[in-house]
């Protein structure tokens, strides 16, 4: 109780932001032939015009990750970690926060665990991973664990972000976010 009074506190000296304030990964991805079209682990692929196998595609590991962000909130997570197993480099610190984010919704919370933290090794700045992993704390009603999350956003430049409002947003009523 007294940590949601201390969010609660520092919740109110500022704004809530708008959560897509200046963060790629803020709004939801907007539906492609990938989600529309294509069935199981396949991709769209604009080069042959059909939905292929993620490694038999024309698209680079931007164009994956983002297959893998628009799988995920459609809530198609095994799909999703078939794209990325397909991602060349999953040492990639992207890479292991949806690792990280696909089996926590598949509830699989130590492995998310183990991903996020992989993830934060790799870029501690890496603002996406930490309010995930504090999502998952909260819905594990780990608080302590949420709030250093929230304060490590903070710590790396992320007040007003959408990981930072959304984990404060958690803390604050237990809502988590899918993206």
């Amino acid at each position: 109780m007294r940590i949601l009074m201390i969010v609660g506190a520092l919740a109110l000296s500022f704004p809530t932001l708008a959560l897509a304030a200046g963060d790629e990964d803020s709004s939801p991805p907007k539906p492609t032939n990938t989600t529309k079209t294509c069935k199981g682990v396949k991709v769209w692929d604009d080069d042959k015009g059909r939905c292929v196998r993620p490694k038999n595609s024309s698209l680079d590991q931007d164009d994956l990750y983002g297959a893998v962000r628009e799988l995920a909130y459609a809530g198609r997570y095994k799909d999703a970690q078939g794209v990325l197993l397909a991602m060349a480099d999953q040492q990639d610190s992207r890479v292991l926060t949806y690792w990280g984010f696909t089996h926590r919704k598949l509830g699989r919370e130590d492995l998310s665990l183990s991903y996020y933290t992989q993830a934060i090794a790799q870029d501690p700045g890496n603002l996406l991973a930490r309010s995930y992993m504090g999502q998952g704390y909260v819905e594990a009603g780990q608080m302590a664990q949420a709030l250093e999350q929230w304060q490590q956003i903070r710590a790396h430049g992320g007040t007003g972000s959408w990981a930072e409002t959304s984990l404060r947003t958690a803390l604050e009523n237990g809502s988590t976010y899918s993206y």
